[in-house]
């Protein structure tokens, strides 16, 4: 009996709700295997009693009628969902929430390439297709992406307020500057008045009673990213990567900041983790496993595998984010469907 063997087994348990198991979740923290006794450690971040009291049944029911495990024990620590601490330059005093925002989830990224824009995207139609209001700023100004991806060119207008009124796409309300400039534009401004323009996108849009905004940070740690963590009551950061090296070292960069400034760092995302050929065969063009030692490294929650597919790339350029499609007809949709339930547990609203 080993703690692998362990681990596998409990592949078993279901989250409470979910199709998706404990494991791949990331509750499982730590197993022991001694002599007579098999300890298993979880950590659960939920407000619902019922969820670990179903968790530890379910578990009991896997382990007990295992040969040569001797006695089970399952020990699980049940947090709050996260927040911000207290003290620092992250504190959340001075910072304020968004009007007409619940919850906010900042998506990162340490360099560009990562597909972080893809991922937020289509984690935001995941999202709405829970049920929950969503809304999606795309805060790199330098590279605007999001009227693209969402296939809309609409020009926004604004209320009596002088507020901007989002565009509503695929169900999702946005705020990018593409919808400001022409396509050819380039954006030219300093870093003061690119925190300017990110400051007005969140406080001065008229986010209609959204249970999620999700900010499409720009690559690195400068600026935009710094005046909006210090200023925002952000929930929590998802650091997206791919699995090499070259792309885990400034993914450490992200998680640092977000450190530093005290946001929670909910977990990360493997993006482009592999390309799976008709014939079912998978070829690991960027390395195989990173984004899962990373997270494990930092102690954190691997919400998925995004595989590397072409159907992805054709739909974001027609502005059709893969997640639109059911999760049972596209293996990328599934991935991003299961992200968006586990992100929706740790973070409810």
């Amino acid at each position: 009996m080993s703690p692998d063997f362990i681990r596998e087994a409990l592949r078993q348990v279901r989250y409470p709700g979910f199709s998706r198991d404990i494991v791949s979740f990331g509750l499982v923290k730590d197993i022991t295997c001694e002599p007579g006794l098999t300890t298993v450690q979880i950590e659960v971040q939920t407000a619902d009693a019922q969820v670990p009291e179903q968790i530890f049944r379910d578990c009991h029911a896997i382990l007990d009628p295992l040969p040569d495990i001797g006695h089970a024990k399952v020990v699980i620590e049940v947090k709050a969902a996260p927040a911000a601490a207290g003290g620092g330059l992250g504190s959340t005093v001075g910072k304020s929430s968004i009007p007409g925002v619940k919850r906010v989830i900042a998506i990162a990224s340490g360099k560009g390439g990562v597909g972080k824009s893809t991922v937020a995207a289509n984690l935001a139609v995941a999202l709405a297709a829970t049920g929950a209001r969503v809304g999606l700023c795309d805060c790199d100004l330098y590279g605007p992406s999001m009227a693209q991806m969402f296939g809309t060119s609409e020009r926004p207008l604004a209320n009596e307020q002088d507020e901007i009124i989002p565009i509503n796409a695929h169900g999702i309300q946005l705020m990018s500057m593409a919808f400001l400039l022409d396509p050819a534009s380039a954006v030219i401004v300093r870093g003061p008045m690119a925190t300017r323009y990110t400051q007005q996108f969140l406080r001065q849009v008229a986010w209609d009673r959204l249970d999620y905004l999700i900010l499409d940070l720009p690559p690195g740690t400068g600026d935009i990213q710094l005046t909006i963590v210090q200023t925002v009551s952000v929930d929590g950061a998802i650091i997206v990567t791919t699995p090499q090296e070259v792309a885990l070292i400034d993914a450490r960069k992200a998680i640092s900041m977000f450190c530093k400034v005290n946001v929670p760092i909910l977990g990360l995302i493997e993006n482009m983790s592999w390309f799976e050929c008709d014939a079912g065969k998978r070829y690991y063009l960027f390395g195989n496993g990173g984004g899962v030692r990373e997270a494990e490294l930092n102690g954190v929650t691997l919400f998925g595998q995004i595989p590397l597919d072409m159907a992805t790339r054709e739909r974001g350029d027609s502005g059709e984010p893969i997640a639109l499609l059911a999760p049972a007809a596209n293996k990328v949709s599934a991935a991003f469907h299961q992200t968006a339930a586990a992100v929706r547990a740790m973070v409810p609203v």
